[in-house]
């Protein structure tokens, strides 16, 4: 099978080109503009794999992702291209409104000219998010693939509006489309910005640990290893049409999650920062932001009944590898931190 990854150069897009290139024989053509959260270092060695090709396109520009499609003839799409930090989205939402819902737009009007006779194969994978059912009224409530959408943030209303034009395209148009709202995730190539990596590399640094309100909004942690395992399996055997959650099974506060940090890095990193005692020393409770959801929780049964899928990874486990790869691969991190990344100017030389 040749997939179409689009947003193959961020933090999920990458972990699942690596898993796919790794573990599968299928084809994999990354589309990625390569914005400022997409790196191409983390997929360092794909470009030696023949299985492997890379266009630098814009899910906005129509006209050139329509020659992808007629140029490499995918069998599948699985959509990952997104604006998606919350803070980001707040501050400037348009980019978000462009990317989520035009870009998403793009895609599946194309798919649907080009799955003509294609029907019976082609697949349309849309990867989503659980923020966009907003957050939970009680601690035994859980998010299931009926539950309402209500979504808090610029954000995640664009991306709740991108899940229902998929939706309306496999109604309307008969678009054989997969849909998957996955919790929060983290691991290696997590892009700086987002709390766990943003968390480390301050502490490291011997900078402030920020953290909104009294941190006690709860999360769902998802290793994305796990996640892009599922993400495979999904698009392999998952029913046409259907929805599905995916969760690590670990809820944390996000002030549980920052100890747990400082826990890590005082046996990993115990040589701290001129100044600093512990690492939690470091933790700095700041101004709320706005609309911030108090807790999200996935119900992931569907999934594991019905494709056999769990999560393999422990929030301990997970979070000490994550640690253990910051700790060992600063010159990824500190490019970012500096600017020096992606500056390769990329031509159709890049994609075979």
């Amino acid at each position: 099978m040749k997939i179409l990854v689009t947003g193959g150069c961020g933090f999920i897009g990458s972990s699942l080109i690596r898993y796919l290139l790794e573990n599968t024989e299928h084809e994999v053509v990354n589309v990625d503009a390569l914005t400022y959260a997409a790196n191409k270092s983390s997929l360092e060695n794909a470009d030696k794999n023949i299985k492997y090709f890379f266009e630098n396109i814009n899910i906005c520009d129509r006209g050139a992702l329509k020659n992808i499609f007629e140029t490499h003839l995918p069998d599948a799409v699985m959509h990952l291209a997104a604006e998606s930090h919350v803070d980001r989205s707040i501050d400037g939402p348009e980019e978000f409104i462009q990317t989520n819902i035009i870009g998403t737009f793009n895609l599946l009007e194309i798919s649907r000219e080009y799955m003509q006779g294609r029907e019976s194969f082609f697949r349309f994978h849309h990867i989503s998010t659980d923020e966009v059912f907003g957050d939970l009224e009680s601690a035994d409530m859980y998010f299931t693939e009926s539950t309402r959408y209500s979504p808090s943030s610029p954000y995640s209303a664009s991306k709740a509006s991108s899940d229902h034009l998929v939706r309306a395209w496999g109604r309307t148009y008969k678009l054989p489309y997969l849909i998957t709202n996955c919790s929060n995730n983290y691991g290696p190539y997590h892009f700086p910005e987002k709390l766990i990596p943003h968390i480390i590399i301050n502490a490291l640094s011997g900078n402030q640990l920020p953290i909104y309100g009294d941190g006690l909004q709860i999360r769902d942690w998802l290793f994305v290893d796990d996640h892009v395992r599922a993400l495979e399996l999904v698009l392999k055997n998952g029913k046409v049409g259907e929805t599905y959650n995916i969760g690590g099974h670990n809820e944390k506060t996000n002030l549980d999650v920052v100890n747990s940090i400082c826990d890590l890095l005082e046996i990993h990193a115990p040589k701290k920062p001129k100044g600093i005692i512990e690492y939690k020393d470091l933790i700095k409770f700041v101004k709320n932001r706005p609309g911030h959801d108090l807790r999200y929780a996935i119900d992931a049964s569907k999934i594991e009944k019905e494709l056999g899928w769990k999560p393999e990874e422990s929030f301990s486990s997970g979070l000490e590898k994550t640690v253990l790869w910051y700790l060992s691969n600063k010159t990824w991190w500190e490019n970012i931190l500096s600017g020096n990344y992606n500056l390769k100017r990329i031509g159709k030389n890049d994609a075979r």
